[in-house]
């Protein structure tokens, strides 16, 4: 295993401890050598075990197998929905349900690596900012692991559900103004200034590592099959890239064949990714204020856009941005249809796939598979709102 710049293609030592490239600033990916990897593994050994994280340990930059720290995190559902499926007009649709990881959010998948790299490097404090989910998911496995935990959070631009999960998992919150990349940048700082905390937003090449393990899923509970495509929610846009590794690491080592299309969903009011895609740039421009009920894609400047870019491109995919009602109305018909309660940024999976297949993006033959990153309990309040005017109370 070694880390390697997705820019300059500069290699460094597995053990170090930077968040970026030291030549180029450029984003650190963990490689693996797959060939070796390739003649050790046996799918066979795969398939007596259950869905888990953990369960592709040989894919995962663990030195230090003690030191892991897991509340039971992965093996989410990946649930056929023929009724939404009819309604959107694809024959197969698969929604992944990540709102079942044990903090409600495909996070916890990053999250078990990440702190167990914490113990590994023998830091007591880790931290992030966050515009909910991930402070959710670092604060219990901080909690878990024994360490301190730093949040830092936009002021009044976190969903309530969210906050209060960091809050009961003893992590010291902190609210600033502005939005979250404007978080991010003060809780970078504080981490490259002092060597004692460790930084766990995605930034971290670490930490995407365990959420490759939705990709492994998806393949393993198809029967080792690969969807036609694979629809993303993007917000700092780890979670794409992640999963596009994942299914192309299981073909370089002869587990799968192929590679998804990986299509990629943004709020219209934060969908940097989405018109550079459109406008065929390999780079993007950051939106300053983004806006949208979607908290968790609420991004204007993604650290981790270069490689959705290069995720979307590799795999021929696409991208398309949603409206708020839009992802509202999308909301309610998975729900309603398929009894599957997610929160909004969840939604805009389906709201792009409705979109996709209108345009004609995606045929009505396919595979697909909507990833739903989190819970709908994550964000009580823009639920309460969706659901009770459609309601009549006092009437039978």
């Amino acid at each position: 295993m070694w880390l390697e710049c997705i820019e300059c293609r500069g290699k460094f030592d597995i053990n170090s401890r930077f968040y970026t490239c030291p030549k180029c600033g450029g984003l650190l990916e963990v490689e693996l050598e797959l060939g070796k990897l390739k003649q050790k593994l046996r799918k066979r050994d795969l398939e007596l075990k259950p869905p888990s994280v953990w369960k592709y340990r040989s894919f995962l930059p663990v030195i230090d197998e003690s030191k892991i720290v897991s509340l039971g995190e992965g093996g989410t559902p990946l649930i056929r929905c023929d009724r939404l499926g009819k309604e959107i007009g694809v024959r197969e649709l698969y929604v992944k349900f990540e709102g079942a990881n044990p903090t409600g959010s495909f996070k916890d998948r990053g999250m078990t690596v990440g702190v167990t790299k914490a113990l590994e490097f023998g830091v007591k404090t880790v931290a992030c900012a966050s515009t909910g989910n991930t402070s959710a998911s670092l604060a219990a496995y901080a909690s878990r692991a024994g360490l301190r935990c730093i949040v830092i959070l936009p002021r009044g631009k976190v969903a309530l559900g969210k906050l209060v999960q960091a809050l009961i998992y003893g992590a010291k919150v902190l609210a600033v103004k502005g939005n979250f990349d404007e978080a991010l940048a003060i809780v970078r700082n504080l981490c490259e200034q002092r060597n004692d905390i460790y930084l766990l937003n995605s930034l971290n090449p670490f930490r995407l590592q365990g959420q490759k393990s939705i990709g492994y899923e998806i393949a393993d509970q198809l029967g080792w099959l690969v969807p036609d495509e694979v629809v993303v929610p993007m917000g700092n846009c780890a979670n794409i890239w992640a999963i596009y590794k994942g299914f192309l690491e299981f073909e370089s080592v002869g587990i799968t064949e192929g590679i998804p299309r990986m299509i990629g969903i943004q709020a219209a009011g934060a969908s940097p990714i989405v018109r550079a895609i459109k406008e065929g740039k390999e780079t993007f421009e950051p939106v300053e204020k983004p806006e949208t009920i979607a908290t968790a894609i609420r991004i204007g400047n993604p650290v981790n856009g270069p490689k959705a870019i290069r995720a979307i491109r590799n795999s021929r995919g696409a991208a398309e941005s949603v409206s708020d009602g839009e992802i509202i109305r999308a909301q309610k018909l998975l729900a309603r249809l398929e009894g599957i309660g997610v929160e909004p940024a969840s939604a805009s999976t389906i709201a792009g796939l409705r979109k996709l297949v209108h345009q004609g993006e995606i045929k009505k033959d396919d595979v697909v598979v909507c990833v739903a990153t989190g819970h709908m309990l994550k964000d009580p309040e823009e639920a309460i709102k969706t659901a009770v005017p459609q309601h009549r109370w006092g009437r039978t």
